[in-house]
């Protein structure tokens, strides 16, 4: 539990800390809270949410995050276990070697999943999938869908949580234009793992595998060519 008391000072109990992907850094870092609200502004206009100023401990970046209020007592002013990160972690990936269109609409996926937007993230990750199968083709979808199967067996997804990421991506057969079903922040990160995982294994590990033969073929025409030129004869021989 933590607490804002008297003197404006937020309290945490006993071996706990706040700890967070920090914004700035992209490290998994302890953060410190260096701004608080005043005890007293905060009991006369008693505000559903209260927001603080951290500093990340890593690369003493701020950080703003967002308590809900608990309880207003005489001594303590309670906040919510958990907290609102105003400005959440950009999350990575390596677009390279996706086609144009399925690297524009995943981008604009992430850039709903780090601002907290899980159903908005949905319907892009739906998109995002129709676009990579229309580049595929239809083996290449069966192919995306065995991927999938793929990555339930080795994270060893619930069928609850694989049935709704399927049905996001994939939608229902019978029905021409399925629904998209809502998810929650947790199942919306699972969908963000299994979308990273599905684009790497189609598109990413590919276009690296081939890039990685063409230089290795660059090298050995090169070192045939050396070996050639130091063979010949001499025109002064």
């Amino acid at each position: 539990m933590a607490y804002i008391d008297p003197e404006s000072r937020l309290i945490l109990e006993p071996g706990r800390a706040l700890a967070l992907t920090c914004p700035h850094c992209l490290v998994v870092a302890h953060v410190t809270a260096v701004a608080v609200p005043h005890f007293a502004e905060l009991q006369a206009s008693r505000p559903a949410q209260i927001g603080m100023v951290f500093r990340c401990d890593a690369c003493q970046a701020p950080v703003f995050l967002r308590f809900s209020a608990r309880a207003y007592a005489p001594t303590r002013i309670e906040l919510s276990a958990r907290f609102t990160e105003i400005e959440r972690a950009r999350e990575r990936f390596d677009f390279t070697h996706l086609p144009e269109e399925v690297a524009m609409l995943f981008k604009e996926a992430l850039e709903c999943f780090s601002a907290g937007a899980c159903n908005a993230f949905a319907s892009m990750c739906r998109r995002t999938a129709r676009a990579a199968f229309t580049d595929l083709g239809e083996a290449g979808k069966l192919k995306f869908f065995d991927a999938l199967n793929e990555v339930r067996e080795l994270a060893t997804l619930t069928p609850e949580i694989f049935n709704k990421v399927r049905s996001v991506l994939f939608g229902i057969a019978s029905d021409p234009r399925p629904g998209i079903p809502l998810l929650d922040s947790h199942e919306a990160g699972i969908l963000l793992e299994v979308m990273k995982d599905l684009l790497y294994q189609t598109y990413v590990r590919r276009g690296r595998l081939e890039q990685a033969m063409l230089v290795r073929r660059f090298f050995h025409e090169e070192a045939q060519a050396r070996g050639n030129v130091a063979t010949l004869p001499s025109a002064c021989s």
